[in-house]
């Protein structure tokens, strides 16, 4: 039997899963790491803490599992992307906290470059928008507001990365400096077509080249685990950023099949095989993955809270104890009787990209109690997403015919029978719901020799449930032109 360790290193925890070559699960373990806001609108984190808990979780889940490093036949990466690490290449320590990609703290930069009509290049390079989301507005923030980097940087003593190159350069205790073409992908830096890094916008940004990792392919044989570090040594043979890996791992290789992923945010992902699709709707055209010589990519639509908006109802309101009471209480009301949230805690994300735009809940009268709330906080989730797709389905000849979901939310049967409503397209929940470790993992397999072929992988995908939409169109129309005139008074141009 061969045993495939994912690390999925997410924005709230980091977690360690080992699978057998059927893509069930062996062992699993998980640590929560800490989010810093110091600022509005800052996001940050412990760069030291996401290695420390992502090697406790390797060791504990070894243990559980009861089974060597050496059985372990390869390790697969996933991550959050975006977030940026800078560290100094003679210590390997941290120079700064991590940035997180939910950071707003980039958006006079990204506002200066919008006012100098830079978008159409850089979604041209890029196939991004100009947004505070991805890595360049934070790394060009580090450097100029951490006193003495941009001096380290120019004397070669700085390396910069995602966490998939945080996590390989200590795995590798210093020996690679790499990052993953579908992370380099989120950077706001690497040519989409050509897959390097493009120069005249390093040079219109300022940003030397001598801190920047190597492009890697998603299923490049990297190095193996540094001596002493796990008992053995164990080769790192897959890396995806972490909504590339649900796709991958949601055996969605055709184009025109798409996935959803309910976590933190809400991320939909719609292959589009390997040609680059510009989208006309402010979607973004990403990288989905550089695998067998051959590179795909997707069109995306990134909702910053999806998950969140319940840790929310949960930490901020207190109107629930933990995150799964959620379905019950929404569940004691039939519907939210008009009331409807705007969780744009962060501004909002795909289609609209409104960095200043601000939460909002509406539509409250004197009958109004937390089971309303509640309701309108997952209902908020799918009028996102549907928001997503509308714009996805104007970008597209055809038309999508399912859509696969995965992550923590979509257990959640009441939020994923109204996503379908909505959308007016089958929702499948698959059994197993971690596609985004197994993405990394099969990646990893396929690779180091576990699997010959991407139909081999597809096979260990299997239905749990599918939710038909059972909506008629003047409800969904009615649940729509709602959702739109709360969001018009969300926005920042009122």
């Amino acid at each position: 039997m061969s045993f495939l360790l994912a690390l999925d290193q997410g924005t709230t925890s980091s977690r360690a899963i080992i699978f057998n070559e059927h893509g069930q699960i062996q062992a699993t373990a998980q640590r929560e790491t800490h989010i810093r806001t110091p600022h509005s609108g800052w996001v940050e984190q412990d760069a030291q803490e996401i290695w420390s808990t992502q090697i406790a979780v390797v060791q504990q889940a070894l243990a559980s599992a009861r089974i060597l490093a050496k059985d372990i036949k390869a390790i697969g990466l996933t991550n959050q992307r975006e977030t940026t690490v800078v560290w100094d290449k003679r210590s390997g320590q941290p120079l700064a906290p991590a940035i997180v990609w939910q950071d707003r703290r980039a958006t006079e930069w990204c506002n200066q470059l919008t006012q100098q009509n830079l978008n159409d290049i850089i979604h041209r390079k890029t196939g991004l928008r100009i947004d505070p989301y991805f890595s360049a507005g934070k790394l060009v923030w580090l450097l100029e507001h951490v006193q003495g980097l941009r001096e380290l940087a120019q004397q070669g003593h700085v390396a910069f990365g995602t966490i998939d190159s945080w996590l390989v350069w200590n795995l590798t205790q210093g020996a690679q400096h790499v990052i993953e073409a579908s992370n380099a992908s989120r950077t706001m830096l690497m040519n989409l077509q050509q897959q390097t890094w493009d120069e005249e916008l390093l040079a219109l940004f300022d940003i030397p080249l001598s801190v920047l990792p190597k492009i890697i392919s998603s299923d490049e044989y990297i190095a193996d685990t540094a001596t002493g570090l796990l008992g053995a040594n164990i080769p790192i043979t897959g890396i995806l950023g972490d909504q590339q890996s649900a796709l991958f791992g949601q055996s969605c290789f055709e184009a025109g099949t798409a996935k959803n992923t309910y976590g933190t945010g809400c991320f939909m992902l719609f292959n589009t095989g390997t040609e680059v699709q510009y989208s006309q709707n402010k979607l973004l055209s990403t990288l989905a993955w550089k695998a067998q010589n051959q590179t795909h990519y997707a069109l995306e639509g990134s909702v910053f809270m999806a998950g969140a908006i319940v840790q929310w109802l949960r930490d901020g309101l207190g109107i629930i104890q933990k995150s799964n009471d959620v379905e019950r209480l929404a569940c004691q009301v039939e519907h939210t009787d008009g009331v409807v949230l705007v969780p744009a805690f962060t501004g909002l994300g795909a289609p609209h990209w409104d960095s200043d735009a601000r939460a909002l809940l509406c539509g409250m009268s004197r009958g109004t109690n937390k089971s309303h709330i509640a309701r309108a906080a997952l209902e908020s989730i799918a009028f996102q997403v549907s928001d997503v797709l509308t714009a996805m389905q104007s970008d597209l000849s055809s038309p999508l015919k399912e859509l696969r979901v995965d992550g923590g939310a979509s257990c959640n049967d009441m939020l994923m029978q109204f996503q379908a409503d909505l959308l007016n397209v089958p929702v499948l929940r698959p059994k197993m719901l971690e596609s985004t470790a197994w993405g990394a993992a099969a990646m990893a397999g396929l690779k180091s020799g576990v699997f010959s072929s991407l139909d081999e992988i597809s096979q260990s995908w299997q239905l749990d449930r599918a939710f038909e939409p059972k909506m008629q169109s003047d409800q969904r129309e009615y649940h729509l032109q709602q959702w739109q005139s709360a969001l018009k008074r969300a926005r920042s141009d009122l």
